[in-house]
């Protein structure tokens, strides 16, 4: 049995979200309400429409090209749902997967629910946007505080922002 994702929106061949060709998919709900959020009509647990992870899945697998991106809101809020669209992504394809959260890389290894997607993601962009911080030269993210974090394989160090994992002890 699928799950259901609140969506607000898709972007397909975006790259805006990430390196090369995306679809990004964006969500509905966050309770960071991060003062300047670019996209605060995404605060809304109940916004958008509801999809299941397999109408999802079809539309990422039917473009060949694009890799995958999770914003919103915050995909976390529905971290069950994405988990499993992430799973099916990974076992159907080689696509990347970046995921947009506010929560930070430390706040989502402490807690075992939000944990679970991160076998699947390769990067996380974490943190939440802080308005004192925005700087709009930044790549794919709005505030200095932000860090895109490899979770698999070698880091992009011409992505300004990108920092090597380290595992926690």
């Amino acid at each position: 049995m699928s799950g259901t994702i609140r969506v607000l929106d898709i972007l397909e061949e975006t790259m805006a979200d990430g390196p090369g060709l995306r679809t990004s998919i964006y969500c509905a709900g966050c309770a960071h309400h991060c003062p300047g959020c670019h996209n605060p009509q995404s605060w809304d647990f109940a916004g958008g429409k509801e999809m299941s992870v397999d109408q999802l899945l079809e539309l990422i697998l039917d473009d060949e090209f694009s890799n995958v991106t999770y914003s919103g809101g915050d995909p976390l809020y529905q971290v069950e749902a994405f988990t499993e669209l992430s799973r099916k992504i990974k076992e159907r394809s080689g696509k990347t997967i970046w995921c947009y959260t506010g929560f930070t890389y430390e706040e989502i290894l402490a807690d075992e629910r939000l944990s679970m997607i991160l076998p699947y993601l390769d990067v996380i962009v974490d943190g939440p946007f802080i308005e004192e911080l925005k700087d709009r030269e930044l790549l794919f993210r709005g505030s200095s505080n932000q860090r895109i974090i490899y979770l698999k394989g070698k880091p992009d160090e011409s992505i300004p922002g990108t920092v090597a994992l380290v595992q926690p002890k």
